[in-house]
């Protein structure tokens, strides 16, 4: 009996782990040779930092706009409830986090108001490819749509 719980035990660990995808954690750094960047504008940051521990994803990204340095963090779940984090301008922007069904990359949905009263969406899915981290991503809203695939190698 107590081998058959140990071996139950065990699969349902098992299992959980498995379950989730793959761990998108590091410091990564944007290689432009290797991205499809927008031509005359790009949303796409310079280094990005992901933390990642069971359920929960941080992702700090560092950017630059207009000769100006900002850093954006999110803090987000894996399990596909909504959160709240604040974006430039104080804006709100709510994301969810979902799996692939393959479970080998992640989709993040985000959605802000504008202060002009329009709305911006940025659809972004991870994914690991060898020693790189892809994003691809695409923003909708009343300015109109950028699509980027952002190639980032991890920083050692």
């Amino acid at each position: 009996m107590k081998k058959l719980l140990l071996i139950l035990a065990a699969v349902i660990f098992s299992s959980a782990i498995f379950a989730q995808g793959p761990d998108f954690s590091g410091s990564w750094k944007l290689n432009d040779s290797k991205s499809t960047l927008g031509a005359e504008f790009s949303m796409a940051p310079k280094e990005v930092i992901i933390a990642q521990t069971g359920n929960d994803m941080s992702v700090e990204k560092h950017s630059e706009f207009q000769g100006q340095a900002f850093v954006s963090a999110d803090k987000l779940t894996l399990d596909g409830k909504e959160c709240t984090n604040t974006a430039f301008q104080d804006m709100q922007k709510k994301s969810t986090c979902t799996w692939s069904d393959d479970k080998t990359s992640l989709k993040v949905v985000s959605k802000m108001s504008m202060g002009d009263g329009g709305d911006i969406t940025i659809n972004e899915v991870y994914k690991l490819d060898g020693d790189t981290l892809v994003i691809e991503s695409t923003a909708n809203s009343s300015y109109g749509d950028l699509t980027e695939k952002m190639v980032y190698e991890k920083k050692q």
